[in-house]
């Protein structure tokens, strides 16, 4: 039994990192201290300035421990790393975690390549932005391509090189055919230097140019190239309606602001970069309405930058503590020095200002947007227990379903759907361990078993106090249960259950011949749902989602085994490059798409060791 006193006696006046654990053992917080003795023992005094997640999560706390540091800057990435490591459910964690696109331009070759990329590499490359909208990249990535003509293959090309045949893109006049020697590097290097010019802004003289030679080409009346000048020159205003122009200081800036309720916290962020907004973000932070606003963000600095591939030099932010702190973390990580300010007049502060408007408003709408959520899903669960004659509306569901090839990687996937919504934290993957072939029922009837099994035994500790009832991963037992599929798994289900002296209605989502949700099987029979009401939109949800968790889970396992063992066919490639390398990819196409510096960053990774990748891809693509 762990001695609370004791432990809180002897804490140390150091700087350092604490963990919170659970009764299972599991870390449920990471925090960083100044002084550990008098941040630890806070958690453990009178309750009423704390939060109401601070008291939730205070009541869980079965035990703590801690690393002490030299500095107050070692306990920050100690537990940036931390977090990461363990995504403890009571520090702020980012739905959205992910890196944002840029569009890439490969200065450090003879003759670059415009790519897109969410990795921001020290690699002498030239970086653009990072986008928000996905869509909008590649809709300006295409534009791109079709006003400038570069190269868009992986092959390494020398001014003095060998030549080799120019490929499809030349003939169709998107590419200059370097690799043939068509175009000197000089003027190549003129487009690129183009190109530039457009993503920073300054595109006035490559639109003066345009608009002269279309002139020109009217008045010979070569219509064909005026036409296609004139269609550049359009493109050329769809690239500038995707960047708004805020600031005329043309620096690398982000605007951070947080609006609050008594619930949620919602922090907006506006990224501009030379000078123009290139995209912005919302994040809603659930539960953090109460807490103090500097602190939260503060604790969305260290998620979101300990995250994303860019950090620009300055942040103008609403509020926010630990800023030297942070400051010296950022500019460690970064290589450059990089500063957190909170500007009181003048032009930064105007466009902070129009940032903590926009978080107002997004917090308002998604208060509004909840509350509509909130009373469909009550409808929809309400016409589902009238179709299925249910005792009462079940507040909790569990989906089911199993995924494989002829049998290879067959896997089980359980998805939760909470008061109508989908709660991913409880979504349960399983790989089948005792069926062999594509034999789905049995396949079912062990997941189901497992799940069920696991669940009473947690039930039989929290009774006896061996574990919190909030530690238990399958303690919660649904409301009803829906199968992907029809009679034959909802028996399998229902014999589980009888055999392990649970009761929980079961149904059967069917589908039709056009592979859309038709109805349920229950009792035996089918239930019609009226198309288009809510309860059909709910059911659709539900099995699309448990469709597409199992899906996604087989594919990963197939991926993975097949590129592990495509990659044993490639020279110069062991056993921890081949770890390393599925870690860091994950799928042969992004391992065939990726450039020789991003393979070249890998772990365990030499420069004959990514030329050999290259080389096998090639080969493999060419024959």
């Amino acid at each position: 039994m762990f001695d609370f006193e004791f432990h809180l006696k002897n804490l140390p006046d150091n700087p350092g990192v604490y963990l919170m654990r659970n009764s299972l053992g599991e870390v449920i917080y990471v925090g960083k201290a100044k002084n550990l003795k008098n941040r630890v023992r806070q958690y453990f005094q009178s309750s009423k300035n704390h939060s109401e997640k601070v008291k939730a999560m205070v009541k869980n706390i079965s035990e703590f421990e801690y690393i002490v540091t030299d500095s107050e800057i070692e306990a920050l990435i100690l537990e940036c790393n931390l977090i990461k490591k363990y995504s403890p459910r009571y520090n702020i964690l980012l739905k959205d975690d992910k890196y944002f696109p840029f569009i890439k331009i490969t200065v450090n070759e003879e003759f670059p390549r415009v790519i897109v990329t969410r990795n921001h590499g020290k690699d002498g490359a030239r970086y653009f932005g990072p986008y928000t909208d996905a869509n909008a990249v590649y809709t300006v990535y295409d534009l791109i391509k079709k006003i400038f003509p570069l190269r868009t293959c992986r092959r390494v090309i020398k001014e003095e090189g060998p030549r080799t045949r120019p490929c499809l893109n030349y003939h169709i006049n998107l590419c200059k055919a370097p690799c043939y020697g068509l175009i000197s590097r000089e003027e190549y290097g003129k487009i690129v230097n183009d190109i530039i010019d457009l993503l920073t802004g300054k595109d006035k003289e490559i639109t003066d140019k345009l608009k002269k030679e279309m002139e020109e080409a009217s008045e010979n009346l070569d219509f064909e190239k005026a036409a296609s000048l004139r269609d550049k020159l359009l493109a050329i205003e769809k690239i500038n309606e995707k960047q708004k122009i805020i600031s005329g200081n043309f620096e690398n800036e982000d605007f951070i602001a947080i609006a609050q309720d008594e619930k949620d916290s919602c922090i907006q962020i506006f990224f501009l970069r030379d000078g123009k907004m290139v995209g912005r973000e919302d994040f809603i932070l659930d539960d953090t309405g109460s807490e103090n606003p500097e602190n939260v963000v503060s604790d969305f600095i260290k998620s979101f930058y300990g995250g994303t591939a860019f950090v620009p030099k300055h942040i103008y932010v609403t509020h926010c503590e630990d800023v030297e702190i942070l400051e010296q973390w950022l500019t460690m990580k970064k290589d450059y020095k990089v500063w957190i300010k909170t500007p009181q007049k003048g032009e930064k502060r105007k466009v902070l200002d129009m940032v903590q408007k926009n978080a107002n408003h997004a917090l308002e709408m998604f208060k509004i947007k909840h509350k509509i959520n909130k009373e469909l899903h009550n409808i929809a669960l309400t016409e589902l227990t009238e179709a299925l004659n249910l005792d009462e509306i079940p507040s909790r569901i569990e989906a089911y379903d199993i995924s494989n090839i002829m049998g290879m990687d067959s896997v089980g996937t359980m998805v939760v759907f909470q008061d109508g919504v989908s709660k991913n934290s409880d979504y349960r993957r399983f790989k089948i361990k005792t069926v062999e072939g594509a034999n789905d029922y049995e396949s079912m009837r062990e997941i189901l078993y497992r799940r069920f099994r696991h669940g009473l035994e947690e039930v039989e500790k929290i009774k006896s106090n061996e574990i919190a009832l909030s530690a238990g991963k399958f303690s919660v037992f649904p409301d009803l249960i829906m199968m992907d599929g029809g009679r034959g798994q909802v028996n399998v289900a229902l014999e589980v259950l009888q055999d392990l002296n649970i009761n929980i209605p079961v149904c059967g989502m069917v589908k039709d011949d056009k592979h859309k949700t038709r109805g349920l099987i229950y009792d035996n029979i089918e239930v019609p749902i009226k198309l288009g009401s809510q309860c059909m939109h709910l059911v659709t949800r539900i099995q699309d989602e448990v469709h597409r968790f199992a899906i996604t889970y087989h594919r990963t396992l197939r991926d993975k085994r097949t590129l592990y063992s495509i990659l044993e066919e490639i020279p110069k490639i062991g056993e921890k490059r081949r770890r390393e390398l599925l870690k860091k990819f994950g799928s042969i196409e992004n391992i065939k798409n990726a450039t020789y510096e991003e393979l070249l960053a890998t772990p365990a990774m030499d420069g004959k060791a990514a030329q050999s990748i290259i080389e096998y891809f090639k080969q493999t693509s060419e024959a």
